[in-house]
């Protein structure tokens, strides 16, 4: 990364067929090996990942609980092992219409007990449950409670019994785990076959890019944003030229005695400072992103 380029986040649009972590490493000839990220998505998936680059690695904690929106594809009829098109594909013979797929829907939506895949990225006594799957251990995976704020049905074909759907979910909810739960409650079994990204908060995929594209482009030239952006639901304060230095040195400065959490320090050109944890009317740096 070029010396003293600021900390920021960079948005790709992600392919099918390549893990999130070849996605994010295609980056580092642009932005050097410091990165971090924001949740990953399956080889088979496409659609969003935020990036973090520089000390904006250390935002990742403001990001990773963010909802997320997902278009998907679901194939009813069948069931697969890994509940997408990776795994092994056992026909079930089994129909369904489209008003039984709807009337199974808000069963899934709200807060919900959910079973992740077996091949997940979820530890199983200390090591990932797909690792263990792979070897052909059984794998029992622990139920959580999930939130799903919208369980959508846009297209129905009877014919291919195919299902497209669009999913705004809370930070660990598995949309595959989703697919394979509204197949056993219309009694056919389902998995998805698509699955894209659409959204991460406040972030669109359609201000990301494909990683190819990014790392041909100069640093901070393509799909890039300022690391005021990670933390763009905090509360703000703009520091002055003395509060500046304060804070570049780990000092507290005071804030608004009503404000409590995390509070973002600005400078006067609105690039972010630091993190700070507020406590009755002081702010005390808990990340300095630019040191005085």
């Amino acid at each position: 990364m070029p010396e003293g380029f600021p900390a920021g986040l960079v948005l790709i649009d992600k392919p099918a067929g390549i893990s999130s972590f070849s996605a994010i490493s295609r980056l580092r000839s642009v932005y050097g090996k410091k990165l971090g990220h924001a949740g990953t998505l399956d080889p088979f998936a496409t659609g969003l990942l935020l990036v973090l680059t520089g000390r904006a690695t250390r935002l990742a904690s403001y990001l990773v609980g963010a909802d997320k929106t997902y278009d998907a594809t679901i194939q009813f009829g069948s069931r697969s092992t890994t509940e997408d098109p990776e795994g092994e594909i056992e026909a079930s013979g089994v129909t369904t219409t489209e008003e039984a797929v709807r009337d199974a829907l808000p069963e899934l939506t709200g807060e919900i007990d959910q079973v992740p895949p077996a091949a997940s990225a979820i530890h199983i006594d200390g090591e990932r449950a797909y690792r263990r799957f792979r070897r052909g251990e059984t794998v029992t995976v622990p139920t959580r409670r999930v939130l799903v704020h919208s369980f959508t049905l846009i297209h129905f074909d009877s014919d291919s019994q195919q299902a497209t759907v669009s999913v705004r979910c809370g930070s660990g909810t598995y949309v595959r785990s989703l697919a394979r739960d509204l197949g056993d409650l219309v009694g056919t079994g389902a998995y998805l076959t698509q699955l894209r990204r659409t959204e991460v908060g406040a972030f669109s995929v359609t201000d990301a890019m494909p990683p190819d594209t990014i790392a041909a482009a100069a640093a901070g030239a393509c799909a890039w944003f300022p690391a005021s952006t990670a933390v763009g639901g905090l509360q703000q304060r703009q520091l002055t030229a003395e509060e500046r230095i304060i804070v570049g040195h780990g000092g507290r400065i005071a804030v608004d005695s009503n404000w409590v959490d995390d509070v973002a320090l600005l400078d006067d050109m609105g690039d972010l400072i630091a993190i700070a944890a507020v406590d009755d009317g002081v702010a005390a740096p808990k990340i300095v992103l630019v040191p005085a």
